[in-house]
């Protein structure tokens, strides 16, 4: 199907060379680990757009699943790796730690929520800073159990896959103590109840009078992991309270709260961390994705005492060059005030979405904070069901026109859009504007089946 430039982006051409190294791909690297919406590879980044092999430029909606906070090869993040590639490159920081390490472990501890003394643990990824939790506070509280929540993510290591509520882990039958719990998801409430007269009954009532009496006593419960807003299972953002019920349910009973800011925090939100949309202090934060701007980095900060007993050291945890492109992350993003911007983009973005809803059935719900921020497609909005089918037609297609989105959520059915933080109104007007077309040409029944077959995201 051809495609027609729309706001100033290239028109697609033959994909030729994309193709030629997707059939190298699937030669070489499994689907287990891969997730594939279009038949894209890609040739460079810069903020907020990118370019494929065959000189197609499209703006992105997506920031690599929100790795690109401060925008595609930031010249600053560039800089700081650089440096520190000419002083040390292959430092094990577990045993030869650097300055550098040191400087960034204060910064964590400076911006995070909390004016406890805290510690900080590194790794690679979000994945193992979940997993550092799922190890090491178990070890420090005497306690073996663990509650989290249907449609969370968590990672995809052991501990990962036993915290995890979301479908694409759910089968792996993976020995735990893990009890998953119902997660506020409103347009969907698993106990048809609305808010606010619910009384946001899925969080302290349903806990203390269910889970800790009959499953997890909270004497042997270590610690509740929850996200401040659910991103793979479809962008849900908890009502006003939620959070807070959950940590005075924590306190109440002795429970450390973990917070799951791998996705959403540095910014993203509006805020710097997500929970900070709440009253809640927690007591430790697993961090991921932006932290580093591609670098592979993660970290769990949490109070003191929580991570000093067990063994969980990775040998290139805290690394230099992840090290220094942390701090220069976090420069760029105090500096720009990059949380600032994406309040207001957000804003805007949800002001232009709702007028699109109402020009489009398929459309049930949209949902956001800041710039993460959900389309929930449906059949019908009496009954919800999803529109997974059309779902992947909109991001295929919205693709083709020159905007990178993907879909996530337990249905397939929620266009998730998580942008760089540098993103300018006229990037995001011009965004809705391909996506208002995108959805058109599938209602228009313009996009077949055979086109998005194969293309299944995870």
């Amino acid at each position: 199907m051809p495609c027609v430039a729309v706001g100033g982006l290239s028109p697609k051409r033959t994909a030729s060379k994309s193709q030629r190294v997707i059939k190298r791909l699937e030669r070489t690297i499994p689907a287990s680990n891969r997730a594939v919406y279009y038949p894209m590879v890609v040739k460079e980044a810069h903020d907020c757009t990118i370019t494929d092999l065959d000189g197609n430029t499209y703006l992105d909606f997506n920031a690599g699943w929100t790795v690109a906070g401060v925008g595609y090869s930031n010249p600053e993040v560039i800089k700081a790796i650089k440096d520190e590639l000419d002083n040390c490159t292959g430092l094990s920081a577990a045993t030869f730690p650097t300055e550098t390490t040191a400087r960034f472990a204060e910064r964590l501890i400076e911006v995070t929520p909390g004016d406890f003394e805290k510690r900080v643990w590194f790794g690679h990824s979000g994945t193992d800073a979940c997993a550092a939790a799922y190890k090491l506070i178990p070890m420090a509280t005497g306690k073996s159990r663990i509650i989290s929540f249907y449609g969370s993510m968590h990672g995809t290591d052991v501990g990962g896959l036993a915290m995890g509520g979301h479908h694409a882990t759910a089968r792996y039958p993976v020995p735990s103590l893990v009890t998953k719990v119902p997660y506020a998801y409103c347009y969907r409430c698993p106990y048809g109840l609305e808010y606010p007269s619910c009384n946001i009954h899925c969080a302290s009532e349903f806990i203390e009078e269910n889970v800790l009496k009959y499953i997890t006593p909270p004497e042997d419960t270590a610690f509740l992991i929850v996200e401040p807003i659910q991103s793979d299972s479809g962008d849900v953002v908890p009502p006003r309270g939620y959070l807070e019920k959950l940590k005075r349910t924590c306190d109440k009973f002795g429970i450390v709260f973990v917070d799951d800011e791998v996705k959403i925090g540095f910014g993203r939100t509006g805020k710097m961390f997500g929970i900070e949309h709440s009253s809640v202090i927690p007591d430790a934060m697993a961090l991921g994705k932006s932290i580093a701007s591609g670098m592979p980095v993660g970290a769990l900060v949490a109070r003191k005492g929580l991570m000093e007993k067990g063994f969980a050291i990775t040998t290139l945890g805290g690394n230099p060059i992840g090290a220094a492109a942390g701090l220069a992350t976090l420069d760029v993003i105090e500096k720009s005030r990059l949380p600032e911007n994406a309040a207001r983009m957000g804003r805007y973005m949800m002001k232009l979405l709702n007028e699109l809803k109402e020009r489009h059935g398929l459309i049930g719900d949209v949902r956001g904070k800041g710039l993460i921020v959900g389309i929930e497609f449906v059949k019908s909005r009496r009954t919800k069901e999803p529109a997974r089918k059309e779902t992947a037609k909109i991001v295929y297609r919205a693709w083709q026109l020159g905007l990178i989105t993907a879909y996530v959520g337990a249905n397939g059915n929620v266009m998730e859009i998580t942008p760089p933080l540098t993103i300018t109104k006229r990037q995001v007007g011009r965004g809705i504007e391909i996506l208002e077309r995108a959805i058109k040409d599938v209602e228009k029944g313009m996009v077949s089946d055979a086109a998005v077959r194969g293309y299944t995201g995870f």
